[in-house]
């Protein structure tokens, strides 16, 4: 693989997603969009004409494209383990939309088929990317905080019914894993983590009260993490309008807040007051799922690169995703035998 050309990448899902990372490939001058795969015929049709690449509805054939170096996975949530495992063996670096998938198994079979083959795999968590965030995550780093104490998480959203009447398997189980946690709030909870560090125990309450789906529209979680501190997650598509997410962490010397990505409190001992972010990057998704730009995406495809031409993790491992989608899980299990759960 020469450094003079850029890496060749294909997407395998066409939905409304797909539509970001091509826009993110392309706009990179390191990768190029290849080619795409869609589930049917007909929908291959239709993705050579908005992509304006060659597609494929048989999965082999696009897998065996030698042009092909980076696979972008952008199937349903339920479906990111089999495409993966054929393009790991196919010997495709991956590329993956959260959360990487529904369950632990599935998740773990995934991690472990891209070890196999050793390929990189990487997952989009966009949000890691935002600059309030980046600068919230430096504080923390350099210790300004102190001891943190206290992380909260508050994705309070609203989607509208055809949100989930126009799709087959968004909040469905076997398709979304669940539905607000897992789809919209898992974003959040990954920067919870990345902060915060692991999660030891949960207690959870999910409830489905406006939407006629099988998973969660409304949930609340109690955390104990690894280093002793407390956290807070809310989570819904059902809180008319939506509220742009909070992710609020609390040390013992200040506090720093930030909503939709940007920083509204920074407040630290012996330090002037000064909540101005940079400019916001990549928009918030509290009422609008497609009201989010592909630059973050972007960012995620450029690390995607660098990763692989220079040996590297990922900015965002599989191990990285599996923290978010365990605890999410546990929140789950928790809710379902009204207990308090100790995470593994």
């Amino acid at each position: 693989m020469t450094h003079n050309r850029p890496l060749g990448f294909g997407i395998i899902g066409t939905g409304a997603i797909a539509g970001m990372h091509a826009d993110a490939i392309n706009a990179c001058e390191d990768s190029k969009l290849i080619a795409v795969c869609s589930s049917t015929p007909e929908r291959a049709k239709t993705a050579a004409a908005k992509f304006n690449v060659p597609a494929d509805a048989d999965r082999k054939a696009f897998l065996s494209r030698k042009d092909v170096d980076v696979v972008c996975i952008c199937t349903h949530s339920g479906n990111h383990l089999e495409p993966a495992v054929e393009a790991a063996k196919a010997g495709k670096h991956i590329l993956l939309e959260k959360p990487i998938e529904v369950n632990l198994e599935r998740a773990d079979a995934l991690i472990k088929a891209c070890k196999d083959s050793g390929v990189k795999l990487g997952v989009i968590f966009q949000n890691r990317l935002k600059p309030g965030y980046l600068r919230l995550k430096e504080a923390v780093q350099s210790g300004k905080l102190g001891k943190l104490l206290m992380g909260t998480a508050a994705i309070n959203w609203y989607r509208d019914p055809s949100y989930y009447s126009s799709s087959a398997w968004k909040g469905t189980k076997e398709g979304d894993g669940g539905a607000a946690l897992i789809n919209q709030g898992v974003h959040t909870i990954d920067l919870l983590l990345d902060i915060m560090g692991d999660a030891k125990a949960v207690f959870g309450q999910v409830r489905t009260m406006v939407h006629n789906i099988e998973g969660e529209d409304t949930a609340a979680a109690i955390v104990n993490f690894k280093n002793g501190a407390l956290g807070t997650i809310t989570g819904g598509t059902s809180l008319y309008p939506g509220n742009p997410e909070r992710l609020e962490i609390y040390g013992e010397k200040g506090t720093i807040i930030l909503e939709g990505g940007k920083i509204v409190v920074y407040a630290i001992k012996g330090e002037s007051s000064d909540a101005t972010s940079p400019t916001d990057v990549g928009g918030s998704g509290a009422s609008d799922p497609m009201a989010i730009d592909f630059k973050l995406h972007q960012g995620q495809v450029k690390d995607m690169v660098e990763a692989i031409r220079s040996d590297r993790p990922p900015m965002v491992t599989g191990e990285d995703a599996r923290r978010s989608l365990a605890l999410i899980l546990g929140i789950y299990d928790s809710s379902a035998t009204n207990k308090k759960l100790e995470l593994k």
